[in-house]
């Protein structure tokens, strides 16, 4: 089993910056990447950013390249999204997820709130 606990959400105006974290416990290493979705209310979950873990060859969606970095601590099993240059269309719940290999994602974080206010 893989554990995932998301931390760092919170308040901040645009323009600002925060932090997110997601700790991995558990067989992680035998998952292939963890990626970061968010979901606003009443849209779709999207994707956001992902990084493997062997390589740490990451990707980002299209609306935060430039401005989200995501990035790991192999030695904290922790991977952070920093997200800088926030806008309000960033507010949503954001959820770090695992999978056994590209594309599959049989293990979920609980979701921390980024909300940013205009």
């Amino acid at each position: 089993q893989v554990q995932l606990v998301e931390s760092g959400g919170g308040l901040v105006q645009a323009g600002g910056a925060l932090r997110l974290s997601c700790a991995a416990s558990g067989r992680f290493l035998s998952t292939y990447a963890i990626t970061w979705f968010r979901q606003a209310p009443g849209k779709e979950r999207e994707f956001v950013a992902v990084i493997t873990w062997s390589g740490g060859r990451t990707n980002y969606a299209d609306s935060v390249k430039g401005r989200f970095t995501i990035s790991k601590d192999n030695a904290e099993n922790t991977v952070y999204l920093q997200m800088n240059s926030l806008k309000p269309e960033d507010t949503a719940v954001y959820y770090c997820a695992s999978g056994l290999a590209h594309g599959r994602y049989e293990y979920w974080g609980q979701g921390t709130q980024v909300t940013v206010s205009s």
